[in-house]
């Protein structure tokens, strides 16, 4: 697949050396050009003038920018999503991080009204960026939580998921990403307050059969 990535900080440089290992045409780009040539010098992808311009052919666009800049970032790709899958991972943050910045919807179904002709799937938010290239914690593979409206979507998704090392796990429809933003906001409270590692992830143990 061809993937565009947008933002190239810690969570866009990271997915960015995962599909990149994984064997996927990636194109990354950033609010600041430079940082978007410095990603892609080191995980071998390749970097975009704009965000536009990475869309544009991309079988998959990741969103991995800060919640503030996703409305504007929607905007500019939106002519070039039509039938595609934008993967969102982001997590909507409330700018002093008290909480999220969402309510009644999750911030992946705001994103899907903005780009309806897309197939958004909410997905690799509930991982840390230094562990969503290597989905491995203490010699546990980590779950790798996904959801979505568009199954065909979802399956390239999961399909992502299990090359780089997660466990996929289909969660249900977009609105479960309510869920799942609300999960990683746990798991950055968790860290936040207790001084930890920013290392856990979530697992799901027990049957699932």
């Amino acid at each position: 697949m061809r993937i565009a990535i947008i933002g190239a900080g810690n969570v866009g440089g990271a997915i960015a050396r995962a599909c990149v290992q994984t064997g996927h045409d990636v194109v990354i780009t950033a609010a600041d050009p430079g940082n978007a040539q410095d990603v892609a010098s080191k995980t071998g992808a390749q970097a975009a003038d704009t965000n536009a311009a990475a869309a544009q052919g991309a079988d998959m666009v990741v969103l991995a920018v800060p919640y503030a800049a996703v409305e504007s970032v929607a905007s500019e790709i939106a002519g070039g999503v039509s039938g595609r899958v934008v993967l969102d991972a982001t997590n909507p943050l409330k700018p002093d991080y008290s909480g999220l910045a969402v309510t009644d919807r999750s911030a992946a179904e705001v994103l899907q009204e903005s780009l309806p002709q897309a197939a958004v799937v909410k997905a690799f938010n509930t991982v840390f960026a230094t562990n969503q290239a290597d989905p491995v914690v203490d010699g546990t593979r980590l779950d790798g939580f996904y959801a979505g409206d568009d199954e065909a979507a979802k399956e390239k998704v999961a399909d992502l998921l299990t090359a780089v090392g997660y466990r996929p796990i289909d969660v249900g429809g977009l609105a479960a990403a309510r869920a799942l933003e609300h999960m990683a906001f746990l798991n950055i409270s968790l860290n936040a307050g207790h001084g930890w590692q920013w290392r856990s992830g979530w697992k799901l143990v027990g049957p699932t059969t």
